[in-house]
């Protein structure tokens, strides 16, 4: 917990607050504070069992099962590319594959700059346009191997104006 600075102990401090009264509070405390700050590192994890008394064994459980949270900062552009059955059997895998090898990354990890983590997403619930991408909530319709460069370039443009 040392390496947390005051302001940021204060803010999650704050949020565990904010459901002392619930039964179960610590999916709200978590989802909290990925909102919050994007992650939610160890040393985050150590302060809200300190203050709720939840083991961080638990709370560690918690954070690595469910997707959504993330123990690592994520970049700025999210890119999750749907593996779920329609978008597979459509090429879904080489559209994954593609963005990978462009940003230099596996999925699961964020480009050297910051701007991008590249996720595997199960099913987006868009069959009917598979395969499917999602770049912060943006649905990419039917992408095709050869339009992955220019979705890059459309958010790479975004940040040089």
């Amino acid at each position: 917990m040392a390496h947390l600075q005051g302001q940021a102990v204060k803010q999650i401090t704050e949020i565990v607050e904010r459901y002392k009264n619930e039964r179960t509070p610590l999916m709200m405390i978590l989802s909290d504070i990925q909102k919050e700050y994007g992650y939610i590192p160890l040393e985050v994890q150590e302060l809200v069992s300190d203050l709720t008394g939840i083991p961080v064994s638990e709370i560690y459980g918690v954070v690595t099962f469910y997707s959504f949270f993330s123990l690592t900062p994520k970049g700025k552009y999210v890119v999750g590319v749907c593996l779920g059955t329609a978008c597979y059997v459509k090429g879904s895998q080489l559209i994954l594959d593609k963005f990978s090898e462009l940003l230099k990354i596996k999925p699961g990890e964020t480009s050297e700059d910051g701007l991008f983590t590249l996720d595997v997403l199960r099913c987006v619930g868009a069959c009917a346009i598979a395969p499917a991408v999602s770049i912060n909530g943006k649905v990419y319709p039917q992408v095709q191997v050869s339009q992955v460069q220019g979705i890059i370039d459309e958010y790479r443009a975004k940040e040089n104006k």
